[in-house]
């Protein structure tokens, strides 16, 4: 993921923080299929630069950290698209539409739909804990997927990493 972006751009180069400070670590694809590992850690990476601690980047202001988050989401769904899965895709659109919503409302969830929807992508089992988390502030059943898909272990792990690294 850093390589590429620093052979795409250097100001993506710029961004990155050196090789010993940096986490390559994944958080949410171990929960989930191998095939969408990159990209969605890709995603998460760009999740993290526009709302939390990145892992690999440090851009250096607001309007970088923008454009470089952007480009991480969009590159990270052009992985998971060159897959012909539309159904992983969608479930992608939902996370990054959801995340910003809870980022905007300053509201928790954001583990939860994380895990869940690495555990389950593509899979069409997300839209009512999805909606119960849009409309009723609930992670409950996107936990219980989440787990019920990639077990207690495993997502406990990545919700851990996650917390260390999301917003405050």
């Amino acid at each position: 993921m850093a390589g590429d972006a620093a052979a795409e751009s250097t100001l993506w180069g710029d961004c990155l923080v050196p090789d010993a400070e940096r986490n390559p670590s994944p958080v949410f694809s171990p929960l989930g299929e191998a095939r969408y590992a990159l990209g969605l850690e890709t995603i998460y990476e760009g999740y993290l630069v526009h709302y939390g601690r990145p892992r690999l980047f440090a851009p250096a202001d607001d309007d970088t950290a923008l454009l470089l988050g952007d480009y991480l989401y969009a590159h990270g769904v052009a992985r998971i698209s060159a897959l012909h899965e539309v159904a992983a895709v969608a479930d992608l659109s939902d996370l990054i539409s959801l995340c910003s919503q809870l980022r905007a409302e300053d509201a928790d969830g954001d583990g939860q739909l994380w895990a869940a929807t690495a555990a389950l992508l593509g899979r069409g089992e997300l839209d009512e804990a999805r909606t119960a988390l849009r409309l009723h502030s609930d992670p409950v059943q996107l936990d219980r997927l989440a787990r019920g898909a990639a077990g207690d272990g495993a997502v406990d792990e990545a919700l851990v990493a996650h917390f260390m690294r999301r917003p405050a």
